[in-house]
C-alpha cells in the first residue's frame, strides 16, 4: 500500500507537472483493445495456452515526455486446464518518460525509462503483485539498412515482503533486439504501400520471476528469442494490427516449449 501511494503521489505530480506546461501541447493518448491467442509476458507463458483480451488506455501527458498507461489481461477459456484462470485478471500501471538525445545524429539515441506496477487484483493483500523499474534505448539512425537495434534492461521484484511469490522472485531481465519496417506494395485499394514490422529479441533472464505452471524461479540463462511480424491497417476512426509471434524457448524454468501466438488489436487515437 505505502509503494502504491507513492506511485499514486507521483502520477498527480506529474500529471500536475503536465497542467503547467500545456501551452507546449495537448494530451492525447490512444484507446486499445487486444486480443492474443495466448498470454505471454517476458517469455513465461501466464495462463498455459489461454487466451487474453487486453483492453489499454494510453496517456501522452501534454507532449512532456511523460505518459501513464494502463492496460488490463483479462483471461480467456480456451486452451489447457494445467492453469487456473482463478484469480489471474491483472491490471499493469506504467509510468514512463521518452525523450531522443543526440537527434541528427547517427547515433541519435530513442531512450524510454519506464516504472510498472502489476496488479492481480482479485489476488487478497497483493501476494502476486510485482513491480518493475527499466530503461530501454534505440538507434534508429545507426544502421543505414533500416535495421533498428535495441537493448532494455529491467528488475522485477515482489510488491510486497509477504508476498505468495518466491523470495527469490527478484531478477534482472536483459532483451536484445533488432527491428525492421519492411515495406510492400499496398493490400488495400487506397493504401499505396504496406509496412510490416519485422522484429527479434533474445532475452536473457538473470533470475528473475516464477513460472506460472510449475512454480519454478527463472534460472541465469538465456532463456528465449521472440520472434515477430505486424502491421496496421487504418479502418474508421483507429487502426487495425494484426501480429503473429513465435517463442524459441531455451530456459525449461520459464517455458519448456517454443509457443506462436496471434493478436489482433484495434486502436483509437484522440
Amino acid at each position: 500500500m505505502k509503494k502504491k501511494a507513492i506511485l499514486l503521489t507521483a502520477v498527480i505530480l506529474l500529471t500536475t507537472a503536465g497542467f503547467a506546461q500545456a501551452q507546449e501541447g495537448e494530451l492525447s493518448g490512444t484507446v486499445d483493445v487486444s486480443y492474443v491467442s495466448k498470454w505471454i509476458w517476458r517469455g513465461f507463458d501466464m495462463i498455459d495456452d489461454k487466451a487474453a483480451v487486453q483492453p489499454s488506455v494510453d496517456l501522452d501527458l501534454f507532449g512532456t515526455g511523460f505518459s501513464l498507461n494502463v492496460l488490463a489481461s483479462y483471461a480467456g477459456s480456451s486452451g489447457t486446464s494445467d492453469v487456473s484462470t482463478v484469480n489471474m485478471t491483472r491490471y499493469d500501471y506504467t509510468l514512463a518518460y521518452s525523450c531522443t538525445l543526440f537527434e541528427g545524429e547517427t547515433y541519435a539515441t530513442d531512450v524510454r525509462a519506464n516504472f510498472i506496477y502489476y496488479d492481480f487484483i482479485d489476488e487478497p493483500d497483493k501476494a502476486a503483485d510485482a513491480e518493475e523499474l527499466g530503461v530501454g534505448f534505440s538507434w534508429p539512425e545507426l544502421c543505414p539498412a533500416g535495421i533498428v537495434p535495441s537493448y532494455y534492461v529491467c528488475k522485477l521484484w515482489n510488491a510486497r515482503s509477504s508476498s505468495d511469490l518466491a523470495s527469490d522472485y527478484p531478477g534482472w531481465i536483459h532483451i536484445f533486439g533488432l527491428g525492421y519496417d519492411l515495406k510492400t506494395p499496398g493490400i488495400l485499394p487506397d493504401t499505396p504501400e504496406q509496412v510490416f514490422n519485422l522484429s527479434a529479441a533474445a532475452v536473457y533472464n538473470d533470475g528473475a520471476g516464477v513460472n506460472p505452471k510449475t512454480g519454478a524461479v527463472a534460472d541465469h540463462d538465456w532463456s528465449h528469442i521472440l520472434w515477430g511480424v505486424s502491421t496496421e491497417i487504418e479502418a474508421g476512426p483507429g487502426t487495425f494490427t494484426p501480429a503473429v509471434y513465435y517463442q524459441t524457448s531455451m530456459d525449461d524454468s520459464v517455458n519448456p516449449e517454443d509457443e506462436f501466438w496471434a493478436g489482433l488489436s484495434y486502436a483509437i487515437p484522440f
